[in-house]
């Protein structure tokens, strides 16, 4: 293996921040899931996206939007708004301006499952993240989600057959 197809190891600095953010992304989720799953009965990814599209003006989005927002594929999220439709809390319809893209819209009724199921989410939310972080911190949390994530559109044609955006 010649020196230009050598891994670029990490050094010790990198792996306990690498170490860190994994040991995050796998215990959270489920930390956050629970109180949505026994107040609603909804998936993390769920409540994600009903809680974006309730933010939404009008309520309404773009299912590509709602699913960059929801951090998602179009596919998963084409699932989960099938579901939703079902039970009455989404409509999906071409969007006016564009009949490209469609639009989800939220319902009333999937209003009502938002306003339900909130309150325990932000306190899981406050308990695990906010609750132990100064206002430096959230600072910079911010910064620091907003260099990691990555639009479908700043991915390229490879990248974005696999994750499915």
């Amino acid at each position: 293996m010649s020196t230009a197809e050598q891994p670029r190891w990490l050094n010790a600095d990198e792996k306990e921040a690498w170490t860190g953010l994994i040991s995050l992304m796998l215990l959270l989720p489920g930390r956050l899931e629970a109180p949505l799953q026994r107040v609603g009965g909804l998936s993390l990814f769920e409540y994600m996206v009903l809680s974006q599209m309730s933010d939404a003006p009008e309520r309404r989005l773009r299912m590509s939007e709602l699913a960059f927002l929801a951090s998602g594929s179009l596919s998963r999220l084409s699932n989960v708004v099938k579901r939703f439709e079902k039970k009455g809390w989404v409509e999906r319809y071409p969007d006016p301006s564009d009949g490209r893209y469609t639009i989800a819209a939220l319902t009333e009724e999937g209003y009502a499952v938002v306003v339900e199921t909130a309150p325990a989410h932000v306190e899981s939310v406050r308990q695990y993240v906010f609750d132990k972080l100064d206002a430096a911190d959230r600072r910079a949390l911010s910064r620091i989600a907003e260099k990691l994530r990555v639009r479908p559109v700043d991915l390229g044609p490879e990248e974005r057959l696999r994750s499915g955006r």
